[in-house]
């Protein structure tokens, strides 16, 4: 395994770390529950190999994540950097309770680094500035957490200020393959001595399918799961990036990735970045995401269509894609069958993409799986 520095946390932390928001379940509905027998020595295998990092959350695997992570932690506490959030932003009584909640549930007397969980510039600004930071500050002098962290859920501009706020001592954030947006903000969030928590380095799960377009940007590396986290990886500024794991099999491979002392040569790289820019370059032709096409009066979410479209035919996943637009799950607005080609979207797109046509075909597409 791999170290690197967290920040000025003095934390040296290995460069892969556990996400718990993935483990394996038993039951359904309200009564399912992490399968113990299953996940306990998952993370087991994790630690022993040299991992020292895990993060989990309240909400994580219908509430049962932080228990398994508390039962996982006996006789490994002094070894492990624990991450964890807290959602709450407005009421102060609900705030300290979430916090006294987790520290019960993980059997802990203190949290090493400590998450205002989906953070943004505009919750920072109303919320965390003027209130939030004073409880989280308070909890620390108390020892009741060690590190402030900012689970972070917004754009690159907005990254840059938080991080020239000085607040956070470490900012855990969405980076990979498909989504580099944030590159600028993280290199100098590494710059100003913050650690970086990289989340969703294989895109939630959407890098973690066959692409024959992705498995072509280097010869030799045939699972797309490892190119993602390889790439991820490669950026020095990167302090450790989270895989959410639900098998043994997940975490022995992604292990192996992380414990590999070749690191991307500059030529690879080179390589990588070239071929990902053409392909961005081949999706903005479809569609840039500005979302100036909005509100649609039937209420279909456009743009987010269209990113699914482009990740099937530009990149290739066409089975991720397709799962994600079938479950529509966590997406605000309607899929693209609601459309009925009022054609309002056209009149604002900046691009002049013939929406109405496209919905029709993606849609289509999505459903099948296939172009």
């Amino acid at each position: 395994m791999r170290y690197r520095e967290l920040g000025r946390t003095g934390y040296r932390v290995s460069q892969l770390g556990f996400g718990a928001m993935r483990l394996p379940m038993v039951g359904e509905g309200e009564d399912a529950r992490i399968d113990r027998d299953e996940a306990i020595p998952m993370i087991h295998r994790a630690f022993e190999a040299g991992l020292n990092y895990i993060d989990t959350a309240v909400g994580y695997c219908n509430q049962d994540s932080q228990r398994v992570v508390g039962e996982a932690l006996k006789g490994w506490r002094d070894k492990i950097v624990l991450s964890t959030k807290n959602h709450e932003y407005e009421d102060e009584k609900t705030w300290w309770s979430h916090l006294e909640n987790s520290l019960e549930r993980l059997q802990v007397e203190s949290i090493d680094v400590y998450n205002h969980h989906g953070i943004n510039w505009e919750r920072y600004t109303q919320h965390v500035e003027p209130h939030t930071s004073k409880w989280m500050l308070k909890a620390r002098d108390q020892g009741l957490i060690k590190h402030i962290c900012a689970s972070f859920h917004d754009n690159n501009e907005n990254l840059i200020k938080l991080v020239e706020t000085g607040y956070p001592e470490v900012i855990t954030l969405q980076y990979n393959m498909l989504d580099r947006q944030l590159e600028e903000g993280i290199a100098l969030a590494h710059e100003r001595g913050i650690g970086v928590v990289v989340m969703g380095p294989v895109a939630g799960g959407r890098l973690g399918v066959s692409s024959p377009v992705l498995k072509e940007l280097i010869p030799g590396v045939e699972r797309v799961p490892e190119l993602a986290m390889r790439f991820v990886l490669a950026n020095p500024n990167v302090s450790v990036a989270l895989s959410g794991m639900s098998t043994m099999q997940q975490v022995d491979e992604n292990l192996a990735t992380a414990a590999d002392e070749t690191p991307f040569s500059e030529e690879e790289q080179e390589a990588i970045l070239k071929h990902l820019t053409r392909l961005e370059a081949m999706a903005d032709l479809y569609c840039t995401g500005c979302g100036y096409c909005l509100p649609c009066p039937q209420e279909v979410n456009i743009p987010h269509i269209f990113q699914k479209y482009n990740e099937a035919r530009v990149y290739g996943l066409w089975e991720a894609a397709s799962e994600a637009y079938k479950a529509w799950q966590w997406v605000s607005g309607k899929q693209a069958d609601a459309c009925i080609e009022c054609g309002e979207c056209e009149e604002k797109c900046p691009q002049h993409i013939p929406i109405r046509e496209q919905l029709q075909e993606a849609h289509e597409a999505l459903m099948q799986g296939h172009a």
